[in-house]
């Protein structure tokens, strides 16, 4: 206990004697300004002080003055960098000559900031100033938004001498003059040349300039006071630059109308201090600092003054307040010296309680190990649960790639079995549907169990001597058709076709399937993909993949080759293995695998030319690649060679909307169902907007689709007004309770899983049409009821009620429209055409015609108006056709159904 408090009480006695030996650094900052005695320099030297001034306590600002003389510049650099200053700032003279200096700074390792002027040298830490081009642009854009589509001529006064705002503002101002053909730059000066001047004045008359652009706002008012000597019979109209907000400045020049506008041209001394502290602080800049500038007229003259006079008595508040903080920096120094006497009394009760403290310091490391710990074990939990979700990620997509062809597989066999006498292509195109599912199946079974050797290392290279052209010509042809039937650029080409290399045949063949499998199943239609196989004059030889697909986002590449991942922009199901296996593929190969994305995604390929990379054990003999027809199913089963035949009328098919992405499906499901139905296809991406413009009488759904899915899909279709009506088929590889539940909830009529029979497909097609058209004939049998049915109390029946509500209101209106019952409802007059055939079989002029009608029965029956007041009341423009109308539709007069 007694060294305890000896050791704390010596080192309280040293920190407390030496921290009043501690200062805080300071920067020793040096600017160089190349001009003096100009209002524009001065502004610029007089808000740096100010902002040097708020950072007094660490920085120390000094000023070296040029006079114009690029000799005396140079000298002054080179006393700072002998001086060994920490920054300096700099408005160089000129761009050439002190270029070496200002190098010889860099090189040092002082950083350089450029104020207003830039150097032809890319050896700086950062320029702050305007953006002198976009000056002489702004001024040019006023000349000619104020000059109305009139001929303008305009006299420059350009800046003397070559330095940076001299020559970018006057290209500006040409550059922008250049593309309006009515402004016309009559001369350029160089200087207020009062002779030459007026001699331009006097060669063009007292109306041949209509304005005078100058450098700055000094010279375009030394040009005034020269022209308005003259008293020219037209008053010339004057535009300046700096916009400085002093006496005799640009805002003041403009308010008195001797200048039209000033173009703001900002100083940026305060924020080349600001520039600087962040460099010293060793924070990141940005090279090119440009300050922003804008145009001072008659109209924003008054607002701009305030602004800047506001900010300009802020600073000088500021500048006060410092000098308040030092002299209470010296009252707090006197009172520190007093506080730490009483703190000397105080150490001994302060010692008393080190203990204490110590003890609870102990208790609280503790406390803190123990918090550790358990974070890091619930990051691990964490860790294990996000694998464990992947894996079931893995299974579930992997279980949902595997019961699609199976469905395919299925109903082909089911589809052959339906035939007693097969015609030879029929029975071609079914077993080429069989087998070209099959292998895929196959391939899709191989991977998984491929996983699990490379994650077990159990694969043994079997590496043979191949034609690498013609081993890729092989698999190329594979996806020939795929590229064909989608319009996609298919290419491949080799500066070497003879080039042999060492690969196992079997593994590269899957490398190369995964990644064509990626390019096709992301690349849209009308794309591009290609193969480029590269030897090179080293010992590697490269095959490149380049696809014009959706690309992987740069925060995602270094992913692209893990186990189970999933890009962000990828919405299609996949297992997220295929990657990961053919990495592990190319590097038993000894080779690598890259891949860039930049419009689309690349993947390339090295591999050793040769065998010395490998062992013997790696090395077998297998003979050349040849083409092998024997089996071949490239007519695939979408040929058109067989169609079923179609004895129903056209008109009198119903409309079929099939939503899935698998393009084998889709074909399957046409080919069987294309007799009987109109068939439509979407393959998820915009689903909902087809559903609204076909309004079809039936839709099948897949649930896993790349835009949203299945059970989102029919839930929109089945809230909207346009949809309700139409029956809807989900199919799904989920047959969880879960699915079922959602399936429900989304509105769906029936839940069917994969593999699915055709036939029960078809028959729950045929059902729920039937079940549709019995509801149908509900509705026309209360078609004219106002009053909302207790038995079905459904959207069909809102809508019916919605429907007659509105026509009811309107009955007495003849111009009443279906265009205006539409707009009612809320609904294009298309979709309500659509909806009430889809509903009542029945045109929807025709009904409302029917419900004036029904009204005018009523009204004969129990009321005493006129037969032509009743024909006015119901909405008929005239007795006649009421009359006429009346008995085509009840086979009698409404004079003869009144007296029954």
């Amino acid at each position: 206990m007694r060294n305890i408090q000896l050791i704390l009480l010596v080192i309280f006695f040293f920190t407390f004697f030496n921290c009043q030996n501690i200062e805080v650094k300071k920067y020793r900052i040096g600017f160089s300004q190349c001009l003096s005695d100009h209002m524009w320099r001065n502004d610029m030297n007089h808000s740096m002080q100010i902002q040097a001034s708020l950072n007094h306590n660490v920085i120390n600002l000094s000023k070296f003055e040029a006079h114009g003389s690029a000799k005396l510049q140079i000298a002054q650099m080179e006393e700072m960098i002998k001086n060994q200053y920490d920054l300096i700032i700099i408005s160089p003279l000129v761009q050439d000559s002190i270029v070496p200096v200002i190098e010889k700074a860099y090189d040092a390792g002082i950083p350089i900031i450029l104020l207003d002027r830039k150097i032809n040298s890319d050896k700086y830490t950062a320029f702050v100033g305007a953006d002198n081009l976009e000056v002489g642009q702004t001024a040019a854009k006023y000349i000619i938004s104020n000059s109305q589509q009139k001929k303008t001529n305009v006299l420059e006064i350009k800046g003397v001498g070559n330095s940076s705002p001299v020559v970018e503002r006057s290209l500006g101002f040409h550059h922008e003059i250049q593309n309006n053909p009515k402004i016309n730059i009559v001369k350029t000066i160089e200087g207020v040349n009062s002779t030459e001047i007026l001699k331009t004045i006097d060669s063009l008359g007292p109306k041949g300039i209509d304005y005078v652009y100058a450098f700055n706002d000094e010279l375009a008012k030394q040009v005034w006071d020269l022209t308005n000597k003259l008293q020219f019979e037209k008053k010339l109209k004057f535009i300046g630059v700096d916009g400085l907000n002093i006496p005799d400045g640009g805002i003041e020049l403009v308010q008195n109308n001797i200048l039209n506008a000033t173009i703001l041209n900002p100083t940026g001394g305060d924020e080349a201090i600001r520039l600087a502290l962040r460099i010293l602080n060793g924070k990141k800049v940005e090279k090119n600092n440009i300050l922003r500038t804008t145009v001072i007229d008659s109209k924003n003259a008054e607002i701009m003054k305030n602004q800047l006079d506001k900010i300009n008595q802020h600073q000088e508040d500021i500048v006060a307040q410092q000098g308040k903080i030092k002299e209470q920096e010296k009252t707090y120094s006197t009172q520190t010296n007093i506080l730490k006497l009483v703190l000397g009394l105080l150490i001994t009760s302060i010692l008393l309680g080190c203990f204490s403290i110590y003890s609870g310091f102990k208790l609280r490391k503790k406390k803190r190990e123990l918090e550790l710990r358990n974070n890091k074990i619930t990051i691990q939990q964490k860790h294990i649960q996000k694998i464990s979700e992947a894996k079931t990620n893995f299974f579930t997509g992997l279980s949902h790639e595997f019961k699609t062809p199976i469905t395919l597989i299925l109903s082909s066999i089911e589809s052959i079995s339906d035939y007693k006498s097969v015609r030879d292509n029929k029975l071609n195109r079914e077993v080429g549907l069989i087998f070209n599912n099959s292998k895929r199946l196959l391939r899709l079974i191989n991977q998984l169990i491929d996983f699990r050797k490379v994650e077990d290392r159990k694969f043994i290279l079997k590496a043979s001597e191949t034609n690498l052209y013609q081993f890729s010509k092989s698999i190329f042809k594979d996806f020939e058709r795929e590229a064909q039937k989608r319009n996609i650029k298919f290419s491949m080409h080799s500066n070497n076709e003879f080039l042999k290399v060492f690969i196992d045949r079997n593994l590269m063949d899957k490398v190369y399937f995964n990644i064509l499998s990626n390019a096709f199943k992301f690349t849209p239609n009308n794309g591009t993909i290609s193969i480029n196989i590269i030897d090179e004059a080293t010992n590697f030889v490269k095959i490149q993949f380049k696809d014009s697909g959706i690309g992987i986002p740069d925060t995602e590449m270094d992913k692209v080759f893990m186990a189970f991942f999933q890009g962000s922009n990828n919405k299609k199901s996949s297992s997220g293995i295929g990657l990961h296996l053919s990495k592990e593929f190319v590097e038993l190969h000894k080779g690598t695998i890259e891949v860039n994305s930049k419009n689309g995604t690349e993947f390339i390929i090295t591999l050793y030319k040769g065998d010395v990379h490998l062992s013997s054990d790696e090395i077998i003999y297998e003979p050349d690649i040849i083409e092998n027809p024997t089996l071949s199913f490239e007519t695939d089963y979408e040929d058109d060679a067989f169609i079923l035949k179609n004895d129903i009328d056209e008109d009198s098919k119903n409309t079929l909307l099939i939503i899935e992405d698998n393009p084998d499906l889709v074909r399957y499901l046409n080919n069987k169902l294309s007799a009987e139905f109109i068939i439509e296809t979407c393959d998820g991406h915009g689903a909902i907007e087809k559903a609204f413009e076909l309004i079809p009488d039936i839709i099948i759904c897949d649930v896993n689709l790349p835009d949203k899915n299945g059970f989102e899909i029919c839930n929109i279709l089945k809230k909207d007004l346009r949809t309700s009506h139409i029956p809807s088929i989900i199919l799904t590889a989920y047959d969880s309770k879960e699915s079922y539940v959602q399936g429900l909830d989304s509105g769906a009529d029936l839940f069917l899983t994969k593999p699915f029979s055709f036939t029960i497909l078809y028959r729950s097609i045929k059902n729920l049409l039937f079940n549709r058209e019995k509801l149908r004939r509900h509705h026309i049998k209360n078609i004219y009821k106002t009053e909302p049915s207790n038995n079905l109390a459904n959207s069909e029946q809102e809508f019916i009620n919605d429907m007659n509500k509105y026509v009811h209101e309107n009955i007495d209106d003849s111009s009443y429209s279906v265009e205006q019952l539409a707009s009612s409802l809320g609904i294009s007059r298309v979709q309500l055409y659509r909806k009430v055939k889809a509903i009542l079989n029945i045109n929807v002029s025709d009904y409302i015609q029917n419900i004036r009608l029904e009204k005018a029965k009523i009204l004969l029956q129990e009321s005493t108006l006129s037969i032509s007041e009743i024909a006015y009341s119901v909405g008929f423009s005239s007795p006649s056709y009421f009359s006429l109308t009346f008995k085509n539709k009840f086979g009698k007069s409404p004079k003869t159904y009144r007296k029954k």
